[in-house]
């Protein structure tokens, strides 16, 4: 029990399979929390998946899919080339060419914050210096604090909401005043772009443009742009820094990464292929064993039980919130034999086998494709141009490594590496063209 709300954890991957893959309907809902959803989300919305089951969300996901599909994905990759370049350029000239130990995490953020903009509404985050990276970075660490299971007891303890000096109430409507005015000017934005004919091919502008079809207003149009927003920042970040970090300390797994790549790169060819789609079969494995690893989202979001589920004997009921352990299902010794070590060969050796990271079922997160797809490119580029060398001691592993086990996203902790390039001449050059 959470205060009075009754709790379902699924703790195993066939557990998992069986209870949401055969129960879609009865799991498609999201539980209403006080503060997330009462609080914060009042005037903007809520991003489809934090959303409860309805018809406006049926509207949203749909017109998210179309947006988030095989063939709008692969519109979206001249910028995954220029942020990905960029990201490069940063280390490269942060770190003074591998001479000066720097800390990637800002790097990070702004590779995602910047795609998040981009793909989103089709403008770009130049600098970390710009105001907007240090008020969005900000307002959207903060709100995911609100997003955490265990942090914010007034969800599930209602006399708490009472309290007449309720800070963690009013912090919360201050974050959601400042996401508001940033959400609008990006949106007013996008708009003049799209009445000038200027805009740049983005999910927003797919999403407005085919929007004779699915007849979204104009809440369930900024709820698909949060999504965006805050699911690229909360979870891709976290995962490039866990496995930034990783190779940090672990140079042999960079060695046998960078030696598959050379099978289909030069290092003359820093920057590899914006166009490649995922033909190094090796480094999608090596994606798609940092996900697993280092599952960011441990316990995922909740469902919301809508009838009495039966199961193995016993009945869940109506209104209980059930949450998917994504982590214990991704280190299940009924799936892998050495869950507990990272190996990115299991999945060359098992490519078939469940992956929970994304979630699974109705609700698993839309825009898999392209996680995965921006993934493989920032991997590809990091290592092809650079050899991370250790400067701090990390403890990279993803239980004791964990900064802040309340958080809703797993964080890794703050280190320094020297990012040495392989090639200096060639990766100049590279980025130099782009400049």
């Amino acid at each position: 029990m959470l205060g009075n709300i009754p709790v379902v954890v699924i703790n195993s991957a066939a557990a998992a399979r069986d209870i949401f893959g055969s129960n879609a309907q009865v799991l498609s809902s999201r539980p209403e929390l006080y503060t997330f959803h009462k609080v914060l989300s009042d005037t903007a919305g809520t991003t489809i998946g934090t959303s409860p089951y309805s018809d406006s969300l049926k509207r949203r996901r749909k017109g998210a899919a179309s947006a988030l599909n095989r063939p709008s994905v692969a519109t979206y990759v001249p910028h995954l080339e220029v942020e990905t370049r960029d990201f490069i350029k940063e280390l490269y000239t942060f770190g003074d060419a591998g001479r000066t130990p720097v800390d990637p995490m800002p790097m990070i953020q702004r590779l995602s914050l910047s795609l998040a903009l981009t793909l989103n509404w089709g403008t770009r985050l130049k600098s970390q210096k710009d105001d907007l990276f240090a008020e969005i970075t900000h307002v959207e660490e903060e709100i995911s604090k609100f997003r955490s299971t265990t942090g914010n007891l007034q969800d599930y303890i209602p006399i708490l909401r009472l309290n007449p000096i309720n800070g963690h109430s009013a912090k919360a409507r201050e974050m959601r005043n400042r996401r508001d005015r940033y959400l609008t000017d990006l949106n007013n934005g996008l708009d003049e772009r799209i009445a000038n004919g200027t805009y740049q091919p983005c999910i927003q502008a797919n999403v407005i443009l085919d929007n004779k079809e699915t007849k979204l207003t104009k809440d369930e149009l900024t709820s698909i742009s949060l999504t965006m927003l805050s699911g690229g920042l909360d979870t891709v970040t976290t995962q490039v820094a866990w496995f930034v970090a990783l190779i940090s300390q672990h140079p042999e797994i960079q060695d046998k990464a960078v030696r598959e790549i050379r099978k289909y790169y030069a290092k003359e060819q820093p920057m590899c292929d914006e166009n490649d789609d995922q033909k190094c079969a090796y480094i999608v494995a090596l994606v798609k064993e940092s996900l697993r690893y280092y599952t960011v989202l441990r316990l995922a979001l909740p469902r919301a039980s809508v009838k009495d589920l039966p199961y193995n004997h016993s009945v869940i009921p109506k209104g209980t919130m059930v949450f998917l352990n994504a982590w214990a299902c991704n280190m299940d010794d009924a799936v892998w034999s050495d869950p507990e070590v990272f190996r990115p060969e299991r999945w060359l050796e098992q490519p078939e086998a469940p992956l929970f990271t994304y979630g699974v079922g109705y609700r698993m997160c839309a825009g898999s494709l392209l996680a995965n797809r921006e993934l493989y490119l920032v991997y590809m580029r990091l290592l092809n141009s650079f050899h991370v060398r250790k400067y701090d001691d990390v403890d990279c592993h993803p239980v004791t490594g964990n900064a802040d086990p309340t958080s809703l996203v797993a964080l890794p902790p703050r280190f320094r590496s020297y990012f040495v390039p392989h090639d200096n001449e060639s990766l100049q050059k590279a980025l130099d063209v782009a400049a």
